[in-house]
């Protein structure tokens, strides 16, 4: 046997979806309900556990073997679910970490080995496909599709049911409850069996290079390892929230005479009563309102404010989804940005944590984990943004570690410098890296002595380096809070001008990779134009990066923009969250390179670190629970060497210790 493919059906009283697979699997009533196999792409066969079948002592054998390949549409929930199984039956999972270390250790991990596992959604995310079996299915018009009834299925099986009078009070469905529904489950097991292999059998001919599957098994094991949570803090934090919540919303229907002060219809009818008309109460909009409005509206909208602070939740999936032994984890889903195959956050998210501004930071955890709310109370003006800016430093290093982070500095803006061979923004990069000052020195001709942090020109030029560098003009300056950094209408135009005109050889990177994207479709030829190769092949249209990775876009062709002039097409999945058309043009693509560049980048400093406890990755960042004698300053210099594809690129890597995570 070579490979194996799988899919399994399971039970669990937790729900899936609010705690994670890890969480799910430690359930005590957790079991498998339905096995689905084929060996070497042969006939499939079930398992049945209901009746008492068990999985073959050949199959059992092959899912501890590394030299079997095995194989799922989204691979995490079967290995981590079959490593929950066979560890009840006593099958030592021979681990991938422990393999660096002496025969003692052999048998005590926790999961399967995943170097021994390869994940058709990670195949499907590689090509640019949905990151779901039925949507991945349907676009490649697969032959044998996912079956539609099978969500019906699994909420009648799969999930505890509610007890009523005609079900006999049960709280949940068993196959003797409806033989007919748990045959039909069976079918439907077998044929996400065999659904998954024929898209392997379709994405044959576009295989994921081995260095993909590497990261795929690194992330598997930061994944599988976790991070600590400090549980105390969390506890303390929710119940803080609980009482501000109260305090504040008591306070506001004292101000408001409202029945519920949350309704956003009741609070715009109240404030057009007192003479204030807003059409929304988003964040912004009541910022805005804020500067103007006479009390006691400002200090209604200001209570608005912190209520609407939504920290709570995150310390609220933190208390669902931390594991047994103080850890969370499935935390990050390797190619969760399907264009670009960048890290995506689920669970708590960590991808958009808020920042952390509190100068006083370890008194103010203090006190909310000492439940010291009084002087908490006392001491900041809003509890929501304490809390908030303390849901970062809920994640801790174990006993005797200490949390090392190092991120790349300007990763984005080194990377198109590089690409594009604009040589003033590498000569920064190769000297004294103040990208911001260097910028607004070069947009208006003022020696960049002269600008200062606090200048309104460093201002121009940080804010000209954030919205421009992807084709941007006025709206992006808006949508990147230009107006609200004070500048002016009239700014906004000659700032894109100035920023263009410094930037050359980056304007001419956006039209000179447009016509290439568009000669390959429009010709279905290869082109290829500073060091990145564009290819149309079967239907599809490869931009191959320096890395040798390729970005893949579904079904392209020559369209006509909203401007009325040609631009490349492609199917994706757009911001409806719906398969869809999209359009795209030279910018849009170069922003794509340069983040999936980024990406290889960050993949290839991690490999580097293979040795190291990784727990983390957030954008740029690393996060390593290491030994308090290890060299933050060492790690940073390694991360800092440049890939071999790279030559030429600047990098560099800043990083700081703490005994909890914290942006620096």
């Amino acid at each position: 046997m070579k490979t194996l493919s799988i899919d399994i059906e399971t039970y669990s009283g937790v729900d899936l979806t609010k705690c994670g697979v890890y969480k799910y699997a430690e359930s005590p009533d957790f079991e498998i309900l339905l096995f689905g196999y084929s060996m070497d792409g042969g006939e499939v066969s079930v398992v049945d556990f209901a009746s008492g079948e068990t999985i073959p002592p050949r199959i059992i054998d092959a899912l501890t073997d590394d030299d079997v390949q095995k194989w799922a549409f989204n691979a995490n929930f079967e290995r981590v679910c079959l490593s929950r199984y066979l560890s009840d039956m006593g099958v030592p999972l021979d681990p991938f970490a422990d393999k660096h270390f002496s025969a003692q250790y052999l048998g005590k991990a926790k999961y399967l080995n995943p170097e021994a596992w390869r994940c058709s959604m990670v195949w499907s995310a590689y090509m640019g496909l949905p990151l779901s079996l039925e949507g991945a299915g349907a676009v490649l018009g697969l032959e044998k599709q996912k079956l539609t009834e099978g969500k019906e299925l699994i909420r009648y099986f799969c999930v505890p049911c509610k007890p009523t009078a005609a079900n006999g009070q049960r709280t949940r469905n068993l196959p003797t409850h409806a033989p007919d529904k748990w045959e039909a489950f069976k079918t439907y097991n077998a044929r996400d069996v065999e659904a998954e292999m024929s898209i392997q059998e379709r994405l044959a001919k576009f295989p994921v290079p081995d260095s993909v599957w590497a990261e795929y098994c690194q992330d598997q094991e930061i994944n599988d390892r976790g991070v600590m949570l400090d549980m105390t803090l969390v506890h303390r934090a929710i119940e803080a929230d609980a009482r501000s919540r109260s305090k504040l919303t008591h306070l506001m229907k004292e101000l408001t005479d409202l029945e519920n002060p949350n309704s956003v219809v009741q609070m715009k009818q109240w404030l057009s009563d007192h003479g204030l008309e807003t059409d929304t109460l988003g964040k912004k909009a009541v910022a805005e309102l804020l500067k103007t409005a006479p009390e006691p509206l400002g200090e209604v909208l200001s209570l608005r404010q912190q209520l609407a602070k939504s920290s709570v939740k995150k310390y609220q999936t933190m208390e669902a989804a931390v594991c047994a032994d103080g850890r969370a984890r499935g935390m990050f889903q390797f190619y969760g940005a399907n264009r670009t195959g960048r890290w995506a956050g689920r669970l708590i998210q960590m991808q958009n944590l808020p920042q952390n501004h509190l100068p006083d930071l370890e008194q103010a955890r203090a006190l909310v984990r000492g439940g010291d709310f009084a002087a908490l109370e006392l001491l900041y003006d809003s509890v929501p943004k304490v809390l908030s800016e303390l849901i970062r430093t809920a994640f801790i290093p174990k006993e005797g570690c200490k949390f090392a982070v190092a991120d790349f500095s300007a990763i984005e803006a080194r990377v198109i410098a590089w690409l594009a061979g604009e040589s003033w923004r590498n000569e920064v990069f190769a000297t004294h890296g103040k990208i911001y000052e260097a910028s607004a020195s070069q947009m208006f001709k003022v020696a960049i002595e002269e600008i200062t942090k606090g200048s309104p020109l460093r201002q121009k030029g940080k804010i000209a380096e954030l919205a421009l560098g992807y084709g941007g003009s006025v709206g992006a300056l808006k949508a990147m809070g230009a107006l609200e950094m004070g500048l002016t209408e009239d700014e906004l135009q000659p700032l894109v001008s100035a920023w263009r005109s410094a930037n050359p050889n980056i304007t001419r990177l956006w039209w000179d990779v447009d016509r290439a994207a568009m000669t390959a479709v429009r010709d279905r030829t290869t082109t290829e134009t500073h060091g990145i190769r564009f290819g149309y092949t079967s239907g599809m249209l490869f931009i191959t990066l320096p890395s040798g990775r390729r970005l893949s876009y579904v079904k392209p062709r020559i369209g006509t923009n909203r401007f009325g002039s040609d631009c490349v097409t492609y199917e994706g999945v757009g911001a409806t969250k719906k398969w869809e058309r999209l359009e795209s043009y030279g910018p849009k693509f170069v922003e794509n390179i340069v983040q999936a560049t980024s990406r290889d980048i960050l993949c290839y400093a991690m490999q580097g670190q293979r040795h190291c406890d990784i727990v983390m990755t957030v954008h740029d960042e690393m996060v390593i629970e290491a030994d308090k004698r290890m060299s933050t300053k060492v790690l940073c210099e390694q991360m800092s060497r440049t890939p071999p594809w790279a030559e030429g690129l600047l990098l560099r890597a800043d990083g700081y210790d703490c005994p909890f995570y914290k942006k620096d």
